[in-house]
């Protein structure tokens, strides 16, 4: 553990509880998740804390995925201003304008046919992978693909988590 994690740790580990939800509300949007965790604390480890996200995410109802997925942009069209959701999608930033159109069309056809945005966990996948993986997972059935995402939820959490703590 680098002394910069660990000075996170311990510093979430003291936060005020509203103050700890909120931090942890920015690496997701599931309450539930959240609250787990906050009751979870104090965490020994970096490692323990990513294992009680994990289990966390194991355990979210549809209702609470809905939930967490709302607080992601669509792939391709990162909320203005949002560095996290800039950075996590870089591999969007220099796609063509082709890609960046066609991914809109896949985007609108997997929300319209989920309810939901196409989530994926973004960091280091260039435009193409991206693309190539909403239009494998389009032809998933729902209960499919809300596993998928709650695994890639699940690395996106791990990723804004250890944020979190080299932030400190």
């Amino acid at each position: 553990m680098t002394s910069t994690s660990a000075s996170g740790l311990a510093r979430f580990n003291a936060l005020e509880e509203t103050a700890a939800l909120a931090e942890l509300h920015e690496a997701c949007a599931a309450t539930a998740w959240a609250r787990q965790l906050i009751t979870a604390r104090p965490f020994a480890s970096p490692e323990d804390l990513y294992a009680a996200s994990d289990a966390a995410m194991a355990e979210l109802t549809a209702a609470d995925l809905e939930e967490a997925m709302a607080g992601h942009p669509p792939i391709g069209r990162p909320k203005p201003g949002d560095p996290t959701s800039s950075r996590e999608q870089a591999g969007m930033a220099g796609a063509s304008a082709e890609l960046k159109a066609e991914m809109l069309e896949l985007n609108l056809a997997y929300q319209e046919k989920f309810g939901h945005v196409f989530l994926i966990c973004a960091t280091g996948r260039t435009g193409e992978q991206m693309r190539d993986a909403v239009k494998e997972r389009i032809g998933n059935s729902p209960e499919q693909e809300r596993e998928i995402v709650r695994t890639e939820l699940g690395k996106i959490n791990r990723i804004r988590l250890a944020r979190l703590l080299d932030a400190a």
